[in-house]
């Protein structure tokens, strides 16, 4: 591991700055390129993508045998470089792998080239839904990324930084083969102290741009939650949720949310994607939502709150439902007990098909304690406790305009 304060001492004492001359260099690392650092001597094996400011390589260290991912920066962006390093001199305080971050290993200079070491990885996940045709993820395996990206998240608010860069291109599966869905943060280019996030500073992809950004207003880490969540709605649905014609489209689309589902809707002419509620949803599938994704949609509308002083924290959101995953069919019967025990006495019922009328439904959760006096009335004025039962527990557990058909019970 390259020390930090081997960083830091460096880039206090400043490398010279000859911007101007190497602005002309060409890049100069090529396909078996022998990269020396005071520490280990790396082989170009090939590269593995390219960006405004470089390209990253994959490498072998000679010394080890490592496979390992060296980030290259052109010479006339060794700024960039410089700033990168200054990042990582604080995120290196934080346990790489217990935090889902990419684990920086040296760094050197080649050629008026800024190189980073970092360890091999699998693939973006940019790359992975592009192979898979973007088919949408299934919840389980949303959550697993979901809380990863989460605890990132969380360490990042502990050492004061902001990623501000965060999109699938920047997160990576760690070995889907052996470690499905297992994910690492990568790319400090831009993080930053929250602190010293300007107004009105240009950040982030458009399409995961936080509404605050464009609206420019005062910018914090919480821009980072918001392209957590936008990405998190991408892996569920396959597509994008809004166009990115221009931050106004962005905006618009925004004001435009009312859940999680989607509906293509033509309003003045532009067909746009308009988000379903629940309800809406159950009359597209003939189905009721179930409880995972009902807990997914919860955090996702937490995570995208318009008003970042809304926007749930990354220590909140770990403690979610949607993580602890506290099943309605066990967990409410339980909480309800007494109140399905009060309702089976006024019944005549026995517990066994009070139990039945209340599995007909995912929304158990919706029982009222507010409600009970009314129900029991309801209960009192029928004598035909089967029927009224049945009624009772869809006013209690099923959202409006849904019409289930009456079961017989015996």
């Amino acid at each position: 591991f390259f020390p930090v304060a081997t960083v830091m001492t460096e880039l206090s004492g400043g490398f010279p700055r000859r911007e101007t001359l190497m602005s002309d260099h060409k890049f100069e690392v090529e396909v078996n390129s022998l990269l020396p650092s005071d520490c280990a001597l790396y082989l170009v094996e090939k590269f593995l993508g390219e960006g405004t400011f470089g390209k990253v390589a994959k490498c072998r260290d000679l010394t080890t045998n490592q496979e390992v991912a060296i980030k290259i920066t052109k010479p006339s962006h060794r700024d960039s470089g410089l700033f990168e390093l200054n990042a990582l001199a604080e995120i290196t305080k934080l346990d790489a792998d217990k935090y889902c971050l990419i684990k920086f290993l040296d760094w050197f200079e080649y050629r008026s080239h800024i190189c980073i070491v970092y360890e091999m990885l699998d693939q973006s996940l940019h790359d992975f839904m592009n192979i898979r045709e973007h088919r949408p993820l299934l919840i389980h395996e949303i959550r697993t990324i979901a809380r990863e990206l989460l605890i990132s998240l969380k360490g990042l608010k502990e050492i004061n930084m902001a990623h501000r860069d965060i999109k699938p291109d920047n997160i990576m599966l760690v070995n889907q083969a052996s470690e499905p869905f297992r994910v690492k943060l990568i790319d400090f280019g831009l993080a930053i102290n929250p602190t010293d996030m300007e107004t009105g500073t240009f950040m982030q992809n458009l399409r995961y741009r936080a509404p605050e950004v464009i609206l420019g207003l005062p910018l914090d880490e919480r821009v980072d939650m918001w392209t957590v969540g936008y990405t998190l709605a991408w892996l569920y649905t396959g597509f994008h949720i809004h166009s990115v014609d221009s931050e106004y489209t962005v905006i618009r689309s925004l004001t435009m949310r009312q859940g999680m589902f989607f509906t293509l809707t033509e309003d003045e002419s532009t067909f746009v994607w308009k988000l379903d509620t629940p309800e809406e949803q159950i009359k597209k599938t003939g189905q009721e939502v179930k409880f995972k994704v009902k807990m997914f949609i919860k955090l996702l509308r937490r995570m995208l709150e318009i008003d970042p002083n809304k926007r749930i924290t990354p220590e909140e959101a770990l403690k979610h439902s949607f993580f602890t995953m506290e099943q309605p069919s066990l967990h409410s019967l339980k909480a309800k007990g007494r109140q399905l025990e009060h309702l089976y006495k006024k019944t005549g019922l026995c517990i066994h098909q009070v139990l039945y009328l209340a599995r007909l439904s995912h929304y158990e959760d919706r029982i009222s304690h507010s409600k009970t006096a009314y129900y029991s009335e309801l209960i009192d004025s029928n004598k035909d406790n089967s029927k009224t039962l049945f009624k009772l527990f869809n006013k209690i557990f099923l959202p409006p305009n849904s019409t289930p058909s009456s079961p017989s019970v015996t």
